[in-house]
């Protein structure tokens, strides 16, 4: 057996393996007889027809593609090996030609790094801080959320709930239209800010026009639908409208004292609550500055070293993406089909789509990877054993009780649990670790464990007795 492997630019090998006339022959044999043994050849017993007469019966043609499985089989592996690849995943049969024997393989190579001297990374870190502003509008949304409307006996003002009466005509309709475009009706208006930009019923600003009417007011405007608008039946449109008040009920807002946070959680006093919102705030904008600060990274990485893929690793994470988003689909009663046809796209234009993100997917997972062996980063059993405690409980909690206990029952189950929860472990892991390398405090650390060296060092000679002292 003869190979000659050729490297391609696409991260593949073609493999070319010359056969030796006696093995193939030997193969051709053997399929003869294996085909010999599940067909019925007319005077023979199943297996036992000679070669000649298999030919004839069967036709050499069929032969052939048995005797080229055989060969398949036995040499693939064998040219793997003596070529010295490392397959990603199984290759295909290119080509066969007879005269002499030759199989050509195309394989995927598994995917390689070449990592760039990531150590020498440094981007600043600067996690930004909360502001008291922030910390207020948060406050204020809880707050919102325990709004009371209480009746007022006083004039409407910005903020109110106003009930009213109210009616509209066109003061201009068309041949054959209806000059009442609004039945008169009882409506409930907040009023709101005179910046407000949200939808409002009948038109953006409306509510202004309650301010300062009491009780049992009526009042009359008028009012032009803009050409370009939110109600564009109405476009154009000049109105005029009628309200009548009813009753306007004040928004009272809950004080800012330990009964409010006491409402919320448990809390003991305002402070306390406070600064829960406070730590609450700083941790998720840590989080979220970690997260660009780590793409940033990584990306910078990647920059500096050589990453090698097969196409198929490519179709391969696209596929995945794409079960997935179906995975979702399916939980909004969606398909994948019904998605492609509300978006006016194909199977290929979603194929093309994803492909930036899972190009970028793929070549920060292989640096992780190579990052996490070359540091030798590990995990600990005791981290493992809790986050997969926290898995199963969530799983008994979110799951119906017999198809969790199924599941959680199963070996290849519970073996697929603590793979994914180690590889989460070990990323995020290795993910700490170039943060701390790039924004130079692992660097502040060493300096800091060496400077703390010495300092034991010398407290250690000082508090040593000398030699003389030692002697008398």
């Amino acid at each position: 057996m003869k190979i000659n492997t050729e490297f391609l630019e696409d991260h593949q090998a073609k493999i070319q393996v010359e056969v030796d006339p006696e093995p193939f022959e030997d193969a051709k044999l053997r399929a003869a007889r294996r085909i010999a043994s599940k067909s019925k050849i007319p005077g023979f017993r199943p297996g036992k027809a000679p070669y000649p007469v298999v030919v004839r019966y069967i036709g050499e043609p069929v032969i052939l593609e048995e005797a080229i499985e055989i060969l398949i089989d036995e040499l693939y592996p064998k040219a793997i090996e003596e070529a010295k690849i490392s397959p990603y995943g199984p290759g295909t049969l290119e080509d066969f030609k007879l005269d002499p024997p030759m199989l050509k393989f195309l394989i995927p190579l598994s995917p390689t790094v070449e990592l760039g001297d990531y150590r020498s990374i440094r981007i600043p870190y600067e996690c930004p801080s909360v502001s008291d502003e922030e910390i207020d509008e948060a406050i204020t949304e809880l707050r919102e959320r325990q709004v009371v409307y209480e009746p007022v006996d006083r004039p409407a003002q910005e903020g109110d709930q106003v009930y009213i009466q109210l009616s509209a005509i066109r003061l201009n309709p068309k041949e054959g239209q209806n000059a009442e475009f609004i039945n008169k009706r009882d409506s409930s208006i907040t009023i709101k800010p005179k910046k407000s930009d949200e939808a409002e019923f009948p038109y953006i600003g409306f509510s202004r026009n309650l301010i300062g009417m009491s009780v049992g007011d009526e009042k009359t405007f008028s009012y032009t639908y803009p050409k370009k608008g939110l109600y564009k039946d109405l476009a154009g449109v000049k109105a005029e409208f009628y309200v009548k008040v009813d009753e306007i009920k004040a928004r009272i807002l809950p004080e800012l004292d330990d009964v409010f946070a006491q409402s919320i959680g448990e809390f003991s006093t305002y402070d306390e609550f406070y600064n829960a919102v406070k730590n609450s705030l700083e941790e998720q904008a840590k989080e979220k500055y970690n997260e660009d600060y780590d793409n940033r990274v990584l990306n910078e990485v990647i920059s500096i070293s050589k990453i090698k893929y097969p196409p198929q690793m490519l179709e391969h994470e696209i596929d995945r993406a794409i079960d997935n988003l179906n995975e979702r689909l399916l939980q909004q009663h969606m398909d994948i089909d019904l998605y492609l046809k509300t978006r006016n796209i194909d199977m290929a234009k979603l194929r093309e789509e994803l492909l930036p993100s899972t190009e970028t997917k793929i070549k920060k997972s292989l640096i992780l990877m190579e990052i996490n062996e070359k540091e030798k980063i590990d995990i600990d059993q005791d981290e493992l054993s809790q986050a997969t405690t926290r898995t199963i409980d969530a799983i008994y909690q979110n799951w119906p009780k017999e198809k969790a206990q199924k599941y959680l029952s199963n070996q290849e189950s519970m073996s697929y649990i603590v793979s994914n929860i180690m590889m989460d472990m070990l990323t995020q892991k290795t993910i700490e670790k170039l943060r701390s390398i790039a924004s130079g405090q692992e660097e502040k650390l060493e300096e800091e464990k060496k400077e703390e060296a010495v300092e034991v060092t010398e407290i250690a000679e000082t508090s040593s007795p000398s030699e003389d002292a030692q002697a008398s």
